[in-house]
């Protein structure tokens, strides 16, 4: 009998799969542990949960899960759109912000088209693009910041799509406004730029990426429920454009592709203020902390705007493994193209300590 893959489309052979960051659970299993004990720091989630609000929105919505959710999240898209002066008509929802880059690939990508990300972008851009035979640009980063004069370019005749996470994810880097606003004027009319803002709330000072988008633009913003809103166990994101793009996204779209849970409880964490600013006071606490003390350590960090650091350890695997046998989970990059460096996303000051003292630990004991 032949193979299977002799008759799947032929990209999905050498595709590579995502990998997330190692759950609670498994590592429960592996070292036989309390999962209680356990502490993540690996998928920048926050630690202190999603808004009271929105449990309390999802517990009053649990009799009501026998039905179908509505299709096209009015009523949150209703309070994005007041919430970010924009209409209903600009907002598409998604199963996390990750779905609104599949709906761009339906959209635009074809095979041999051309997708331009930086050499140290969120891989989930080129595993998109790869699924639909369209090949990525990654345009190097030597300094692990984005060069958007080097993106530019790199734009063909072939280039669909422009991802730019911002701030950029495992990096923590941020691209300015007047860098934007620069890189803008120089992309052509038929080539959608999309803006990455999944920590767009942890910014004191955040990029204007909607102006565009208000000035007609092909530009799309992604933002997501899963970080400062706590809520990645849902899978609840959005997707913001011009309304004819957003005609076109939502072409791509399951029916009841985000469920009715997600929707309440996104839509009542969207109301608590009290519950992001005291997120984002916790993580800039938090960030602070740590690249206070990997500096003492001697270690070289990237300054982070997001809620996670990127740190240089030597040997990315090893370090990880070794906080892995104290409980303790963080990110190797190799799939990254850096494998000397882990990031490590803030969580409780209680977490940060523990973690410290354990990578203090590991890079203190003698080699096996």
């Amino acid at each position: 009998m032949s193979s299977i893959w002799d008759t799947a489309n032929p990209q999905l052979r050498e595709l590579a799969v995502y990998e997330p960051g190692k759950p609670i659970e498994e590592t429960a299993r592996e070292l036989g542990a309390d999962a209680s004990k356990i502490i993540k720091l690996a998928s920048n989630e926050n630690p202190l949960g999603p808004s009271p609000k929105a449990l309390a929105a999802m517990r009053s919505a649990l009799d009501s899960t026998h039905l179908y959710p509505d299709g096209g999240g009015f009523y949150l898209r209703e309070a994005l759109a007041a919430k970010l002066g924009l209409s209903r008509e600009h907002i598409i929802l998604g199963s996390g912000s990750n779905e609104i880059i599949e709906f761009l690939g339906h959209a635009f990508l074809n095979r041999g088209d051309e997708v331009i990300t930086c050499e140290h972008a969120f891989i989930a851009y080129k595993l998109v693009a790869a699924v639909f035979g369209a090949h990525t640009i990654e345009v190097p980063s030597p300094d692990l910041r984005h060069d958007l004069d080097a993106m530019i370019a790199a734009i063909s005749s072939k280039t669909r799509l422009i991802f730019i996470a911002n701030p950029n994810n495992p990096t923590g880097t941020l691209v300015g406004q007047d860098e934007i606003d620069r890189f803008i004027t120089c992309v052509p009319e038929n080539v959608v730029v999309v803006f990455d803002e999944a920590y767009f709330e942890y910014l004191d000072d955040p990029p204007d990426t909607l102006r565009f988008i208000r000035e007609g633009r092909n530009v799309a913003v992604l933002r997501t429920f899963s970080k400062i809103q706590g809520l990645a166990g849902l899978r609840i994101g959005y997707g913001l454009a011009r309304p004819e793009l957003i005609q076109v996204l939502q072409k791509t779209r399951q029916p009841f592709n985000v469920g009715s849970l997600a929707q309440v409880a996104a839509l009542a964490g969207l109301a608590d203020e009290e519950h992001l600013l005291e997120t984002k006071r916790l993580t800039d606490e938090g960030r602070a902390y740590l690249q206070e003390q990997f500096a003492a350590m001697n270690l070289r960090f990237v300054p982070s705007a997001a809620n996670f650091v990127l740190v240089n350890v030597g040997d990315g695997a090893k370090i990880f493994r070794a906080l892995l046998g104290r409980q303790i989970i963080v990110r190797a990059l190799k799939g990254y193209s850096l494998p000397k460096w882990i990031r490590i996303s803030v969580g409780t000051m209680e977490q940060n300590r523990r973690c410290i003292a354990a990578l203090r630990e590991v890079l203190s004991s003698p080699p096996a």
